[in-house]
């Protein structure tokens, strides 16, 4: 049966992001062939998700992630509407919503597939993780609470590429070559490239540029157990590591699909927005009305 609901779904803690919403739901007259929720509330929508066609989401990248967390195994296609800064992976801003939107429920939009990471760790003497969690953006193995460098040992497809002595250590996407990687001094990658980077962060000793690595590669970091270390999954999972946590990573069988009516150059367009600082504009309710 093909899926007949749209999702909306708003960043709560946006003083306007649920206004805005509210005023594309009315523009669209979907009726009750739709759903809102915050994206804090999301995953008490997963029954809905099997009947979704695709989720427009209110919000900056941040909230796009969010999302991506709760829905990532239903393969449910998203639209960003940017109410955060740059947004890289919003589609549309504020003021042309209303218009453009009636495109998207047409079935007017190619769909771009973005590669996900899937991330375990196990212990030394046990072959089965005890987490498992899959990313859009990135992993990192940073510090704890200590302001002390880490030792990190990375192994590449069983073989040991380095030890890192450093703050942390990012193995990104391309998606998240431009978040908490680029800031590390990363390169970037276009957005649907299928490879991984790891880029450390503040490296003292060990390898200190990024490398990029095929999709099929199979990574492993280990923190040493003299200084506490934290995984972090896009940002949102704190997890702390024991020193004989074995962090494997390798392409998740997820993919993230984004809607997408802009030209695949539109991307160059936003590394400008960054480049030059420039803020992305705030609702106001004259642009939906």
């Amino acid at each position: 049966m093909t899926p007949s609901h749209i999702g909306f779904v708003y960043n709560a803690q946006h003083p306007t992001a649920l206004q805005m919403t509210e005023a594309v739901i009315r523009s669209t007259d979907l009726g009750e062939d739709c759903w809102l929720s915050a994206a804090e509330n999301l995953d008490d929508m997963r029954p809905a998700l099997n009947d979704t066609r695709f989720i427009v989401i209110a919000g900056g990248d941040g909230t796009i992630l969010r999302v991506v967390r709760s829905i990532a195994e239903f393969g449910v296609p998203l639209v960003g509407i940017n109410m955060g800064r740059v947004g890289f992976m919003a589609e549309l801003q504020v003021h042309e919503v209303i218009e453009e939107l009636p495109a998207y429920l047409n079935g007017s939009a190619r769909v771009e597939e973005r590669m996900m990471l899937e991330v375990s760790v196990a212990r030394e003497d046990e072959q089965e993780p005890y987490l498992t969690l899959h990313a859009l953006n990135d992993v990192v193995v940073g510090r704890g609470g200590s302001a002390r460098l880490l030792d990190i040992v990375a192994t590449i497809d069983g073989v040991i590429l380095t030890n890192y002595r450093a703050d942390a250590v990012i193995v990104s996407t391309a998606t998240g070559s431009t978040g908490y990687a680029l800031s590390a001094g990363g390169p970037i990658m276009y957005p649907e490239t299928k490879a991984m980077l790891i880029q450390p962060v503040a490296a003292h000793t060990g390898l200190r540029s990024g490398l990029i690595l095929p999709d099929y590669t199979e990574l492993e970091l280990q923190a040493s157990d003299k200084h506490e270390a934290l995984l972090s999954v896009d940002g949102f999972r704190d997890t702390l590591l024991r020193g004989d946590d074995r962090v494997s990573i390798r392409r998740s069988q997820y993919v993230t699909r984004f809607l997408r009516r802009h030209a695949p150059t539109a991307f160059y367009a936003a590394l400008t927005r960054r480049t030059l600082g420039m803020d992305t504009p705030t609702y106001n309710p004259s642009d939906t009305t």
